[in-house]
């Protein structure tokens, strides 16, 4: 019985041994169990305080955004009332509108079109873009209107996000653009204008001389064929050394300089004015070149042709002293008093002068025929009772042929003014011309013919007339002169050759 008795005393502490040991290892279990939970307690709490400085962080950088953006966000529910408001500036401003509606908020001329495209997108649940004026106490304010829908758990539009850009700046800005590029067009449209009408070729190149730009055409080629050339490829190889000489030392100097230039030979040979600047960046380093080129051709032609007008007209004026001279012995020896000299030598040296006229209109290049031969014969041609008939194509004489012919033509006329047909009424003179075929020697036939006036008959001497018809063409013009006095009226034929003449 004590056996018994000990026995289940002894299996009893057994039992509560291992009850404890089952206990003990359940308390370590529990504790390390602990340990897990705090030690993950731990690196929750750690990473929500990460997160939360991440969050923090980026709030903070969403923030700077918007504000450097000057971009409002809010949201509104389906009443369009304000329900979360993100001001750029001012969060006191910001609260003033939640609660809101946009018929609270907006000025008239702007609500309707903002709250349709907010209603639009309620009841499509697309997002839309407007634009939208904001009158604020500080002045008015132009939006960029971004509208995004907001979704409920069930995918019902419950409201709307939207994101205001300030965009009266770039508006401001945009307009100012469009008026300065209007300025600008305006101004390039004068410069290029004023350009081709002053015969003036603005023109860039780069540092191996090489054209980027020009802004007319230059030496027969256009501006396309100039571009991407070089002065070695543009320009003739007898005028190149100047030119690039000069540009050289512009870009070795760095200081403008001038110059002129010729450019071609013969016939083709043109004259410029040159006027070249280094081409900066905005360092200040020379890139280049920038020139301007001024085609004075016409004005050293005209220095030229005025050189040559002054020789012609010291040699001209010592042959019209000569001429007069002559007049003046020749006038004197056929008159018997000063008063018939004075009248004679007064109306030739008219006859002289009114071929002067017409060759000084002409810078002494020549005269018309026809011209000089109306200008001899006025008094007789225009009217109704012209007596005078003057015909034949257009030919251009030479000086020295005009200035002899203008006098062979007054002195006919002086001739049958005082004596032949045209003293009398029924009296007529034809003065015509024609060119003569090469095979009888070129040149051009003047015939004068008399008819209707008093019977006519070879004078018994030559008078001073007969001398400037005969001699003094025949010598100046080295003309064909034949001169006849038949019954019916004088005749006079004169051939002036081709080398007396000039191309029409």
């Amino acid at each position: 019985m004590i056996s018994l008795l000990f026995a289940r005393l002894f299996g009893g502490a057994r039992k509560l041994e291992e009850a404890n040991e089952r206990l003990r290892r359940e308390v370590t279990a529990h504790e390390a169990t602990l340990r897990e939970l705090e030690a993950a307690r731990r690196e929750l709490e750690a990473r929500v305080a990460e997160r939360t400085k991440q969050l923090s962080l980026m709030t903070a950088r969403f923030e700077t955004a918007l504000r450097g953006a000057k971009v409002y966000v809010f949201s509104q529910d389906s009443d369009l009332r304000y329900t979360w408001v993100y001001s750029p500036h001012a969060e006191a401003s910001a609260a003033q509108l939640l609660g809101r509606t946009d018929e609270q908020v907006l000025a008239a001329a702007d609500r309707d079109s903002v709250v349709a495209v907010k209603r639009r997108v309620l009841a499509t649940g697309m997002p839309q873009d407007c634009e939208v004026a904001f009158v604020a106490p500080g002045g008015r304010t132009l939006f960029a209107l971004h509208v995004e829908p907001i979704f409920g758990p069930e995918r019902t539009v419950d409201g709307v996000m939207c994101a205001a850009v300030d965009i009266s700046r770039t508006r401001l800005l945009e307009s100012e653009q469009r008026r300065l590029t209007e300025e600008l067009r305006t101004a390039v449209q004068r410069y290029e204008t004023a350009l081709r009408g002053s015969g003036v070729t603005v023109f860039t190149q780069d540092r191996d001389l090489t054209y980027t730009s020009i802004s007319n055409p230059l030496l027969g080629r256009e501006v396309d064929d100039i571009v991407g050339r070089s002065d070695e490829e543009i320009l003739p190889a007898a005028s190149r050394a100047a030119v690039t000489a000069l540009k050289r030392r512009v870009l070795a100097e760095g200081r403008p300089a001038d110059g002129e230039v010729s450019i071609g030979e013969g016939a083709g040979r043109r004259w410029f004015d040159l006027h070249v600047e280094p081409l900066r960046d905005v360092t200040g380093a020379i890139v280049g070149l920038i020139g301007a080129a001024v085609d004075n051709t016409p004005r050293k032609e005209a220095e030229v042709h005025l050189r040559l007008l002054m020789r012609e007209l010291t040699h001209r004026s010592k042959n019209l002293l000569a001429i007069v001279q002559a007049m003046a012995r020749q006038t004197a020896r056929y008159t018997g008093s000063v008063e018939t000299f004075m009248d004679q030598f007064g109306a030739r040296l008219q006859a002289l002068a009114a071929s002067h006229d017409l060759l000084v209109q002409e810078s002494w290049h020549g005269a018309s025929l026809d011209e000089l031969a109306r200008a001899q014969l006025a008094q007789y041609v225009d009217g109704a009772g012209a007596q005078v008939v003057i015909q034949g194509p257009g030919i251009l004489l030479k000086p020295e042929a005009a200035q002899s012919l203008g006098l062979a033509i007054y002195e006919l006329l002086d001739n049958a003014a005082r004596y032949g047909a045209l003293s009398a009424p029924q009296g007529r003179v034809s003065l015509t011309w024609c060119r003569r075929p090469a095979a009888q020697g070129g040149g051009v036939e003047i015939v004068w013919a008399e008819a209707g006036g008093p019977s006519v008959s070879a004078p018994s001497r030559r008078g001073f007339g007969s001398l400037v018809i005969e001699r003094n063409l025949a010598g100046a013009a080295a003309a064909e002169v034949d001169l006849a006095f038949p019954p019916e009226g004088v005749r006079c034929r004169m051939v002036i050759p081709d080398d007396q003449l000039l191309a029409n």
